[in-house]
């Protein structure tokens, strides 16, 4: 086990900032440099050498305002270690338990995170396992405001792999959900798209979903559940923003398509238009009288809401502009009571098994 005093390389180990079940992050200085201060990783159990050396090539040579940078790198030294820029601050998590972010600083953060993960999909990389505890805000952010260049920075790419890749070692990388760590890996599923979880490819698309429970956590302070919209739990959260969050927080094929797509979101602070509706043959239906809200209409998976007329996606339960019920057949999950997609096998929020959809 590390220790204060220690020397690593060439660094002095000073004091431990940071951990989990398989290893330790320490503040060091420079045995000669005194002033210069880095974070040194270090695993606790010889399993996770594997995942330091994996994170170690992943991020090297990355050079990105809003990326950890790597700055020495040995898996066969005794112990293994990865040196990296020290941030002095803390990560995301406990800024979020405050609820001490503003609406702007909440967007000023995920589009510093979003720019960083940008860049590293640009490379080639998906982080897969994008949470607050991963996100760090410099204590500058405090002082000169989120929108500092480089004040939040995304970090611990051990689960980085090529942008295109299987899910399954993101679950099972640390072990069983019944073992020492299966607090950890509980909390890490609350961010893993439906297509992880379920041990299907991933691809960049899985850290934008990650990227919108994070959005929901920063202006809520709490995680999504259910339907709720952040707006549902803080009133002040423009409606551009629900808008962000749907398009993040849904389906694979619903969901932004890159980074830059939803960095583009976050920075007009408009509206954001919604994929293309697929084309249904259903005859029309009219406005109902008096515009009162009719009762749930047995429909067709139909091409436009009949109460509010406006475009809806054809897999919808309910119209997401006035919230009419559009099928006849609600399907919901029965041990949390989400509204899973019809095609979905697993509930987008627990993992719960789901029974084939009623046809």
């Amino acid at each position: 086990m590390p220790n204060p005093n220690q020397r690593v390389s060439e660094y002095i180990l000073v004091e431990k900032i940071g951990g989990g079940t398989f290893g330790e992050v320490w503040k060091a200085h420079h045995h000669v440099w005194t002033d210069q201060l880095v974070a040194v990783k270090i695993p606790t159990d010889p399993q996770y050498v594997k995942n330091l050396q994996r994170e170690g090539a992943a991020i090297h040579g990355l050079q990105h305002p809003n990326i950890v940078r790597a700055m020495g790198f040995d898996p066969y030294s005794d112990p293994p270690y990865l040196v990296m820029e020290y941030i002095p601050g803390s990560s995301l998590r406990p800024v979020i338990k405050r609820r001490e972010v503003t609406i702007d600083q909440a967007v000023a953060t995920m589009k510093q995170v979003l720019a960083g993960l940008a860049y590293a999909h640009d490379q080639g990389l998906v982080h897969r396992d994008v949470k607050p505890e991963n996100i760090l805000i410099h204590e500058r952010c405090g002082r000169e405001g989120y929108g500092i260049e480089g004040c939040v920075k995304v970090t611990d790419f051990g689960l980085g792999k090529a942008a295109t890749s299987t899910a399954v070692g993101s679950i099972m990388y640390s072990a069983s959900l019944h073992g020492a760590g299966g607090a950890e890996i509980a909390g890490t599923l609350d961010y893993m798209a439906p297509e992880q979880r379920a041990g299907g490819d991933v691809d960049k698309r899985a850290d934008l979903y990650a990227c919108g429970v994070v959005l929901y956590e920063l202006l809520t302070g709490e995680r999504p559940a259910g339907t709720d919209l952040p707006s549902d739990l803080n009133p002040k959260v423009p409606k551009w923003l629900d808008d962000v969050f749907k398009r993040s927080y849904s389906r694979l094929d619903k969901r932004f398509t890159s980074a830059q797509d939803f960095l583009a979101a976050m920075s007009a602070g408009a509206p954001v238009a919604p994929p293309p509706v697929p084309t249904y043959n259903v005859p029309s239906i009219g406005m109902p009288i008096g515009g009162i809200a009719p009762p749930p209409v047995p429909m067709s998976r139909p091409s436009h809401c009949p109460h509010c007329r406006q475009a809806v996606v054809g897999d919808d339960n309910f119209c997401m502009h006035c919230g009419v019920q559009l099928v006849a057949h609600v399907r919901r999950c029965q041990k949390c009571g989400a509204y899973p997609d019809p095609r979905d096998r697993y509930c987008i929020l627990c993992g719960e098994g789901l029974p084939a959809a009623a046809s």
